[in-house]
């Protein structure tokens, strides 16, 4: 394990350093719970001693022992994640550990801001680039979707499921890969619409927004959208997907 919590030699000292700290954590978190939760699953055995699950600031994650320090070097995540995991329906237990989640990242970046010295106006400026983001727990039940959602609808516009610049791949719909360049003037206009319908969309493994110069697919099951890196789907092989399934839906599907 990587000392703990995994501060390490080299910890936050200012508030953009501390806000990505807590981003890399919440990105190995997040993919601990969507595109690997298969193998986090796996990982969860009951039979085990008490298991935490650690995000680390490189953007991966852990699941291990408590540190046998005390106290700690950095705030522990909850303890005992793997005792509940065949007790519960697994989309609650998965819902709770993504609430746990949350409030660990948030003790370890505000115990930095603590650590260092940070004054009203940096706890303040912090909390606001924290919350900016949709929570892990918003991101694992799809609410921060719903949110998405909900925006386009008041704005009276609905998002499709891929931009118009096939920058989004829907398999559903057979629409062509991202990174795609419109050779029709005519659509331009409608191209900067799109973009705007699908800046607020968020990755369902990493949780970062939409970016126009990356590739995307859609999951037909729970309609999610993630970064084709993310979740390992190159433009080319989602050309020959009829029904694409994240690896959250797959795993479900395969355990019914």
């Amino acid at each position: 394990m990587e000392g703990g919590a995994g501060g390490g030699a080299n910890n936050p000292r200012t508030v953009e350093q501390v806000f990505k700290d807590f981003k890399g954590r919440r990105a190995g978190l997040v993919k601990a719970l969507t595109a690997d939760v298969k193998e986090f699953y796996r990982q969860c055995d009951p039979e085990k001693e008490n298991l935490c699950l650690y995000g680390f600031p490189g953007g991966h994650w852990e699941v291990n022992l408590p540190a046998e320090e005390v106290p700690p070097e950095l705030p522990e995540p909850a303890l005992g994640i793997n005792f509940a995991r065949d007790g519960m329906d697994e989309k609650d237990w998965l819902s709770l550990v993504a609430v746990h989640s949350d409030a660990w990242i948030l003790s370890v970046a505000f115990y930095f801001g603590a650590r260092f010295g940070f004054d009203k106006a940096d706890r303040k400026r912090l909390f606001g680039m924290i919350n900016d983001l949709p929570t892990i727990f918003e991101l694992v039940t799809g609410l921060a979707k719903k949110t998405v959602k909900e925006k386009g609808s008041a704005n009276g516009s609905s998002k499709r499921k891929s931009g118009s610049k096939g920058r989004g791949y829907d398999s559903g719909n057979q629409a062509k890969a991202a990174l795609a360049k419109d050779e029709d003037e005519d659509l331009e206009d409608e191209g900067e619409e799109d973009d705007e319908e699908h800046e607020n969309t968020l990755c369902g493994a990493c949780g970062e927004n939409y970016s126009a110069d990356e590739f995307w697919i859609c999951c037909d099951i729970c309609e999610k959208w993630f970064h084709g890196k993310c979740v390992k789907i190159t433009p080319a092989k989602a050309e020959h997907i009829k029904q694409y399934k994240c690896p959250s839906c797959g795993n479900k599907r395969g355990r019914a």
